[in-house]
């Protein structure tokens, strides 16, 4: 199964791409590491936005979307274009997409650690949210 993770932040859409298969677990090379939405208030750029994401998918054959949830309310509440940016992955209907809470995710990898430590994967430093949330997704039992 092939997983994209992704970790909002600002106006942008940071992702890492894993795939689990025969217990094994592998991380595909991708042209793109982000996908930022230039002008929230414009609805032709979140259209954009959404169709390179949705075309971004279907050329790396992705079966699953999940996001790491944000706080709506408090003191690390998220921005506002930072829901349009999850609610434009949401409605891709190509793929399944589902919101991974932070209990869930520590919880996960309470019960199954990562056997890689982040440093050796080859990643970027700002992915490594994107990367815990795909692997706590393909962990969970």
């Amino acid at each position: 199964m092939r997983v994209c993770g992704v970790e909002i932040k600002s106006n942008e859409a940071i992702i890492c791409l894993l795939s689990k298969k025969d217990g094994l677990f592998d991380i595909p090379d991708c042209r793109q590491v982000r996908f930022q939405l230039v002008n929230d208030h414009d609805a032709e750029s979140v259209r954009k936005f959404q169709f390179t994401f949705k075309k971004f998918v279907e050329d790396y054959k992705i079966e699953h979307v999940v996001i790491k949830e944000r706080a709506q309310r408090g003191k690390f509440a998220g921005a506002a274009v930072g829901f349009k940016i999850e609610a434009a992955l949401q409605l891709i209907d190509t793929v399944d997409v589902s919101v991974m809470n932070a209990t869930a995710q520590k919880e996960t990898l309470k019960r199954n650690p990562m056997p890689v430590d982040f440093a050796d994967t080859g990643l970027r430093k700002f992915q490594e949210t994107a990367f815990i949330v795909a692997y706590a997704h393909l962990a969970y039992p």
